[in-house]
């Protein structure tokens, strides 16, 4: 959904990437696939990539220029801002606001379609951080 006057942008730096093992298998299959304990390790942990994919840690290494290069800027500027993602790439954006460690992105659970509003002060620190409810 586009508000009129208003620019809207798509980059791959903030899309989900999908693994070429995984691709195309839901959450069921990968686990008969590879196991329980496999597919958990992939799904939450910050370094450990699935074959073919990429870890947290690669997902923030894509995220982060653009949100610093790309975002950053409008919201500085006063701009309001929508960002709208795939679950990792908004954790790896919240570990950076929110100054999350490594052990406490990989436990971040994110409904989904659950805005959650930011508000930055004049240094980038978080102002204000607000989950909204239906």
């Amino acid at each position: 959904m586009r508000k009129a006057g208003r620019p809207a942008s798509q980059s791959p730096a903030t899309k989900r990437s999908t693994s070429a093992t995984t691709a195309g298998l839901n959450k069921d299959d990968a686990r008969a696939k590879w196991g329980e304990e496999q597919v958990h390790v992939w799904r939450r942990s910050y370094a450990t990539a699935p074959p073919g994919g990429e870890s947290l840690r690669d997902t923030g290494a894509r995220v982060w220029p653009y949100y610093i290069h790309r975002i950053q800027p409008h919201v500085m500027r006063g701009e309001g801002v929508l960002i709208a993602a795939h679950g990792n790439s908004l954790r790896a954006l919240m570990m950076a606001l929110d100054g999350l460690s490594s052990d406490e992105v990989v436990k971040l659970e994110l409904a989904t379609g659950l805005p959650i509003l930011y508000r930055l002060n004049a240094d980038t620190s978080v102002a204000e951080k607000v989950e909204l409810t239906a």
